[in-house]
């Protein structure tokens, strides 16, 4: 059975042009890498027991540290990893949401670290979160979520 995860994907139509909220993934995989290395704010949840869009907001609080926008939202689309992995995305404008770097509270993991050490260590599940230019995210977001950023594109081309 896939895992299924939701997120929330925020974008704002700036002056260059559209710009969307994206968080680096944390933990000492993810410390020296950029490309690749981005996620929308996103986890996984039972599909039995939860509605995607709820699973969304919840998720977004959990890894940001701060509510999301009450939306209104609409669902981008399902889309899977290699893995798998099946991930619901929702979109809404972010122009309202005023959160900035210092008001973020990223939550944690644990795992064993160094490997094979025994011990167990926290991490933050992001380091931190930024917007950036939609090209620029696209160049930066894990492989699995580019089609969401260009489906976002498609949507926003679609509506000027």
């Amino acid at each position: 059975m896939p895992v299924h995860s939701a997120g929330i994907l925020l974008y704002r139509l700036a002056d260059g042009g559209p710009e969307v909220l994206i968080a680096h993934m944390g933990g000492p995989f993810w410390a020296s890498k950029d490309a690749g290395a981005w996620s929308i704010p996103k986890g996984e949840y039972d599909p039995d027991s939860e509605q995607a869009l709820d699973a969304a907001r919840r998720e977004f609080r959990e890894e940001l540290g701060v509510d999301p926008p009450e939306g209104p939202y609409a669902e981008l689309g399902t889309y899977p990893y290699s893995s798998g992995k099946r991930v619901t995305v929702f979109v809404a404008d972010g122009l309202g949401f005023t959160a900035t770097e210092d008001d973020f509270s990223f939550g944690e993991f644990e795992m064993p670290w160094p490997p094979r050490s025994g011990r167990m260590q926290s991490f933050p599940e992001v380091d931190r979160a930024e917007w950036m230019p939609l090209a620029a995210a696209r160049a930066r977001v894990v492989k699995g979520q580019q089609a969401a950023l260009d489906r976002l594109a498609e949507m926003l081309a679609d509506a000027r």
